[in-house]
C-alpha cells in the first residue's frame, strides 16, 4: 500500500514534467508577459449595439477584454438566434423552449479597415415556460442573456487562441 505522502509526491511530479513538457513545445499562458492577451486587452472597440441581444453580447465582451482605451481594432458581429419548443404536453402546451444562436465576428485593424480574424460561435440554452407568465418571461430573458454570455465567452477564447497572428 503506498503512503498518502508518496502519491501526492507522484501527482506533483506529474505536474511539474506536465509543464516542463508545456514549456519545450513553446506553449505561453494567452495572460502571460509575452502572451497574445496583451494585444487585445483595452485594445477593441465593438460595433453599437441597438438590441437587448447586443447590449448583452458587448457588455460581457467589454468585462473580459476590458473597456476600450484608444483601440487598435474594431470587432463587428452579426447575432442570429432561434427559439424551438422542446416539450409539448399532449393538450399541445409547449412547457420548454431550447434558444440556440450564432455570431459571425470579424476583427478588423481600425486604422486600416483590413480584416485580420473572422469566425462564428455558437452555443444553445433553454428555459421552462411552466410557471406563470411573468416567471416565463423572465426565464426567457434570461435564457437570452445567458447564451449571449456563452457566445461572447467563446469569441474571446478564440480571439485570444488567434492573437499571436495579430500584427505588432
Amino acid at each position: 500500500m503506498w503512503s498518502s505522502d508518496r502519491r501526492t509526491f507522484l501527482r506533483l511530479a506529474a505536474v511539474a514534467l506536465g509543464g516542463a513538457g508545456l514549456a519545450a513545445c513553446g506553449f505561453t499562458p494567452a495572460y502571460g508577459p509575452s502572451g497574445g492577451a496583451g494585444k487585445l486587452l483595452s485594445q477593441v472597440d465593438f460595433t453599437d449595439p441597438r438590441t437587448r441581444d447586443e447590449f448583452a453580447l458587448t457588455e460581457q465582451l467589454a468585462e473580459r477584454l476590458g473597456p476600450p482605451n484608444s483601440p487598435r481594432y474594431r470587432l463587428e458581429y452579426g447575432i442570429r438566434t432561434e427559439v424551438l419548443g422542446q416539450a409539448i404536453t399532449p393538450d399541445n402546451a409547449t412547457t420548454r423552449y431550447s434558444l440556440s444562436g450564432n455570431v459571425d465576428y470579424t476583427l478588423r485593424d481600425i486604422g486600416t479597415n483590413a480584416v485580420l480574424l473572422t469566425g462564428r460561435a455558437a452555443s444553445f440554452t433553454s428555459w421552462s415556460a411552466s410557471g406563470s407568465a411573468v416567471a416565463t418571461q423572465t426565464a426567457s430573458e434570461d435564457a437570452r442573456r445567458r447564451l449571449m454570455v456563452i457566445l461572447a465567452d467563446q469569441i474571446v477564447t478564440r480571439l485570444l487562441a488567434q492573437a499571436g497572428s495579430l500584427p505588432q
